[in-house]
């Protein structure tokens, strides 16, 4: 352990330059090694799935009922697909030389944006007639407010210093993201079968994944010379109410999608036994008369 300044900075994690008064440290994004970036895509995957399994159940609907199941697809997709993706990565972002914590108002918003902007963009495409242009236009929508929502998170965190970003790594994850929602919204436009849905959900995992860490990689933090207190919460503390809320979500959503396909099916199965007893009765009716025609 070495003092640098009134800093306490620990020998080989952070290498700290001066800069205008300031401290540039060294940023961690995978400070537990490969636990949050494959949690963080298994999340993105399943909320992609579960959004576009959903939105399948809207294309076979109509009016209000395909608003709903809408509305659903852009909670999978936007609240887990995209926003519980970015907070399970996030934990693993780490400054080794100052505390890092989360104000909760700020994250609340950046989960309540997710939802939002990704409802807008799959109803501009869902409701009506789809078309190239309306994809495109949503697709650009929705990815600029992924970003918002992304950097929002980010603009979240509360350290003992002041975060700056390299412009072209943010234009990039920008770029990402546009293109990304764009994708996303023409796969749950038209992809169709099952082994298409969990190809489209993988991609849409690896792309949201790619504009988190691309953004992420933007991040510089210049350290303050002087003692300050961090204010927030810590995100081990927010981990398992986000944590139960996300499986509540998920249970929710997979129940709904399962419940819907069982209900079709118990339609169908009612419509075959209606048709077999008109058949039924149409043949107890012919029956007599051919009886005489003998």
């Amino acid at each position: 352990m070495v003092r640098l300044s009134g800093l306490r900075v620990l020998t080989g994690q952070v290498s700290a330059s001066r800069r205008g008064g300031l401290y540039v440290a060294e940023v961690h994004h995978f400070a537990f090694g490969w636990i949050n970036p494959t949690l963080a895509y298994v999340m993105s995957f399943l909320g992609s799935l579960l959004g576009l399994v959903l939105a399948t159940r809207a294309r076979e609907s109509t009016g209000a009922s395909r608003a709903r199941w809408l509305l659903l697809a852009a909670v999978a997709i936007g609240g887990t697909g995209i926003w519980l993706m970015h907070f399970m990565a996030m934990i693993g972002f780490d400054v080794p030389s100052t505390v890092v914590r989360y104000d909760v108002p700020m994250t609340i918003l950046s989960v309540v944006l997710a939802v939002v902007i990704v409802g807008i963009g799959l109803l501009i495409v869902g409701m009506g007639q789809p078309s190239l242009l309306k994809i495109l236009f949503g697709g650009v929508c929705t990815g600029l407010g992924v970003a918002a929502m992304h950097y929002c998170g980010m603009f979240a965190m509360r350290m003992g210093g002041k975060m700056s970003f390299n412009p072209r790594l943010v234009a990039l994850s920008v770029a990402i993201a546009v293109v990304a929602a764009t994708v996303a919204l023409w796969f749950a436009t038209v992809i169709q079968g099952a082994s298409a849905t969990v190809g489209a959900a993988l991609l849409m995992g690896a792309a949201v994944c790619s504009m988190h860490y691309t953004g992420m990689s933007a991040i510089q933090v210049k350290l303050v010379p002087e003692t300050v207190v961090v204010e927030g919460v810590s995100p081990f503390v927010l981990l398992m109410p986000i944590s139960i809320l996300a499986c509540v979500v998920i249970t929710a959503l997979a129940y709904a999608t399962v419940g819907f396909s069982v209900h079709q099916e118990n339609q169908r199965e009612e419509e075959l036994l209606d048709q077999a007893r008109d058949l039924h009765q149409a043949a107890a009716m012919l029956r007599p008369g051919l009886a005489r025609h003998r």
